[in-house]
């Protein structure tokens, strides 16, 4: 039987994984000493019986997890540097871990994390999968940057408005003459999936549904020879080429850069780039890119403070949208007049 508050407890999550208290105990602090194997039975039976480990107080000298899908990635360092800031101000200790782009390299990843007895986990990263993040939550607040597909119990979360932030670039761009718009992305993400959703709805409201188009999700090489074919389009400048291209990402409008540049296809003056993150990728290229901005440190300090909020003793999920803005730099300008 359970406690008679009705809150499960350990004796039952033990009871229930069919393990000694001890050994539930050690994994739900997150402590060394258990078995691969046990780790996950006890973390199955905490979910299962909807037990919620207590929530001390963060004392200074903490430590909070932070797990990102790729350091690689100015959109992941950024985040994190938010998080440090905040965990900084507060006393509080932090250790990163990266998944490299790998779903399982990211559970290991969160595994470790709560094996080193962290006091929460900002996972900045929408690559682990629900029954992950719920076991976690059993143990440790967690808070993750980045739209999920579906709300999961327990897990808090801070993301960008990507349907505005992709209608902020549309609107840009048909503002400058552009009516012939890509929609350039490597990822089905539920993120770079709601900008898609965004591009397309923007452009319907200036009357230009017949007039744009998608450009992946694809991988490297095969997003590549689209572009190249989107290019070759542009290069011969008859109408209706393609004058402006949004890209999902920072990294995805660098892609569309380089590969305009390969085909002696001048930016801005036959086709203007807007990317999405506005990360420091954006000043290291010429022309500097215009992108819709994502306020990324301020998202990693929201994380952070969600954490301590939990280990506050707030029990209601909490979910954070914030607005980001567009900065225009030297990648677009007026559309082109077609060619004759």
């Amino acid at each position: 039987m359970g406690h008679p508050s009705g809150r499960p407890t350990l004796a039952d999550v033990a009871r229930a994984a069919g393990v000694s208290a001890s050994a539930a105990s050690l994994v739900l602090r997150g402590r060394p000493g258990a078995g691969e194997r046990t780790r996950r039975r006890v973390l199955a039976a905490a979910r299962a019986v909807g037990y919620r480990a207590p929530r001390p107080a963060l004392p200074a000298g903490g430590l909070l997890g932070v797990i990102a899908t790729d350091l690689a990635n100015a959109y992941h360092t950024d985040v994190i540097a938010g998080i440090e800031r905040y965990a900084e101000a507060e006393g509080t200790g932090v250790v990163i871990a990266q998944g490299r782009r790998d779903p399982d390299q990211l559970e290991r990843q969160l595994a470790r994390m709560l094996g080193l007895g962290v006091d929460g986990v900002v996972v900045a990263s929408t690559w682990l999968g629900p029954a992950a993040l719920s076991a976690a939550a059993a143990v440790v607040p967690v808070a993750v940057i980045g739209r999920l597909q579906e709300p999961v119990p327990g897990v808090d979360t801070v993301h960008c408005d990507d349907e505005t932030g992709a209608a902020l670039a549309v609107r840009h761009l048909v503002e400058h003459g552009h009516r012939q718009l890509v929609h350039v992305t490597a990822s089905s993400r539920p993120g770079p999936a709601a900008r898609r959703a965004g591009f397309a709805a923007e452009a319907a409201r200036w009357g230009l549904a017949d007039r744009i188009e998608v450009i992946g999700p694809a991988d490297g090489p095969r997003l590549d020879e689209q572009l190249r074919d989107l290019l070759r389009r542009v290069a011969a400048g008859r109408s209706p080429a393609p004058t402006a291209v949004f890209a999902a990402n920072d990294v995805a409008a660098v892609r569309v850069l380089h590969r305009a540049a390969e085909a002696g296809v001048p930016v801005p003056g036959r086709l203007s780039v807007v990317g999405y993150d506005s990360s420091h990728l954006a000043l290291t290229v010429r022309p500097h890119l215009t992108s819709v901005h994502q306020p990324r440190e301020e998202m990693g300090r929201l994380a952070a403070q969600m954490i301590r909020e939990r280990l506050g003793g707030r029990v209601r999920d909490a979910a954070l949208r914030v607005a980001p803005v567009l900065r225009e730099r030297d990648s677009t300008a007026a559309a082109p007049r077609p060619a004759v």
